[in-house]
């Protein structure tokens, strides 16, 4: 083996071959080989002619590459903290009770309005019946108030009529009597006149007849006379007596119809009053009507029902069970529609605008990859809206990136059933 094989320490090929495989370090081992006077001569210079070459093809390889993926990731950004989202419906009883039947599995596909669980109704059954019961006996107090309301009415419009015409035949009778006593007073005067008449007449037959001027008759037909016109005088009086009483009962009589008069005048402050209660029991069937509907919408409620469309999950309710409002019975997955949640960092947002294009690849569906679009971006990170949100005034503080949800919609879901809880992986085109 001749000396300029033997120089390479490393490896127990010749140096020669060496140089092939290690171009980089030909150049510092041939500058320290010693020159040797019994060594053939060796070749090496178009070794040294290739090697800048390899370099420099390496380092345009290396540049091409660099910028390739420097280019690459130009106008877009990407997160694998992303997962889909979707509805989930959670069922609750809306009044208390006692399951019956239970009418759906787990995973079962089911439509809005499908009667998902029954409850015991007979209390609310019960309900129902002596709601309806006040309903009723609501509906009669209200008929009966407006046959009251319409007969007061037509009474108070006749009472008036009557008194009106009763203060009218007082004041009549009233004045009727006073020209009766008017009359009395007239006919006593008259009657006196004549009685004094016949007195006169009297005495001068009485004193004629003592000087046998006129007959004994003539003296009784003058005494027959004064006794007539005194008794008219009487019977006169006894007129006015019988007027004035007349007139003192008629003044009681014209109070009286006043009176009856004043009474028939309260017609339509009855009439409001009937009204008032005809609103009241107007009122009272409106209030059973509600408890009639409450009853009726209780009932309903004994039928929990589906209200989207979708698949049953987390079903924890059995048959026998007790439940109420502040216990979740099921959830219901709406898997027809779903979108992707993408958590970018905030370095990641400044050109992140609604309506940019986005690629999304689901971890469970290999090589499959879909498209959408940027429907909105959180008015916050996700740390502000946790149930401890940081504080960063308080205590020592170490920045953390944070990260904002962005909502990607899907323009084309493929076919795929998307799940949601599925993680995926974003990029959205910025530019």
């Amino acid at each position: 083996m001749s000396a300029a094989q033997t120089l390479d320490p490393i490896s127990l090929e010749p140096a020669a071959r060496v140089a092939d495989s290690r171009p980089e370090r030909t150049p510092a081992i041939v500058r320290e080989l010693p020159p040797a006077s019994d060594a053939s001569p060796t070749p090496p210079a178009p070794r040294r002619r290739k090697a800048p070459l390899v370099l420099a093809g390496m380092a345009l390889l290396a540049g091409a590459g660099g910028g390739y993926l420097y280019l690459s990731k130009q106008g877009k950004e990407t997160t694998d903290n992303a997962q889909v989202e979707g509805h989930v419906s959670n069922v609750a009883a809306r009044v208390p009770g006692q399951v019956v039947r239970v009418r759906v599995q787990d995973n079962q596909v089911v439509k809005a309005g499908d009667v998902l669980v029954e409850l015991d109704d007979r209390d609310l059954t019960a309900r129902l019946a002596a709601a309806k019961a006040d309903l009723a006996a609501a509906e009669a107090a209200r008929r009966s108030a407006a046959t009251q309301l319409a007969l007061t009415q037509k009474q108070s419009r006749a009472n008036l009529t009557i008194a009106r015409g009763g203060v009218a035949q007082a004041a009549a009778v009233s004045g009727s009597t006073t020209a009766t006593i008017a009359q009395a007073r007239a006919d006593i005067v008259a009657a006196d006149s004549r009685r004094k008449l016949a007195r006169i007449e009297l005495d001068r037959t009485e004193r004629l007849l003592e000087v046998g001027a006129v007959t004994q008759s003539e003296l009784d037909s003058r005494r027959a006379t004064l006794d007539q016109a005194e008794a008219a005088l009487t019977q006169t009086q006894a007129r006015l007596v019988s007027a004035e009483a007349n007139l003192s009962n008629s003044s009681g009589t014209v109070e009286a119809a006043q009176g009856r008069l004043l009474a028939a005048q309260t017609a339509p402050e009855q009439v409001e009053a009937a009204a008032a209660q005809l609103e009241l029991a107007t009122a009272k069937v409106a209030q059973a009507q509600a408890a009639v509907d409450a009853a009726t919408l209780s009932l309903s409620y004994t039928k929990i029902r589906a209200e989207i469309d979708g698949t049953i999950a987390k079903r924890t309710v059995e048959p026998g069970q007790l439940v109420s409002a502040d216990r979740p019975l099921m959830a219901i997955v709406d898997t027809g529609d779903t979108w992707v949640v993408a958590n970018f960092k905030e370095t990641q947002l400044a050109e992140m605008r609604a309506g940019q294009k986005a690629t999304i690849e689901i971890d469970t569906f290999d090589h499959v990859t879909l498209t959408g679009h940027i429907d909105s971006i959180a008015a916050g990170t996700g740390s502000r809206f946790s149930l401890l949100p940081p504080d960063n005034a308080s205590g020592n503080f170490t920045k953390v990136t944070q990260r904002v949800p962005v909502k990607i919609v899907l323009d084309d879901r493929k076919g795929l059933a998307l799940r949601p809880g599925l993680s995926a992986e974003v990029t959205v085109f910025t530019r």
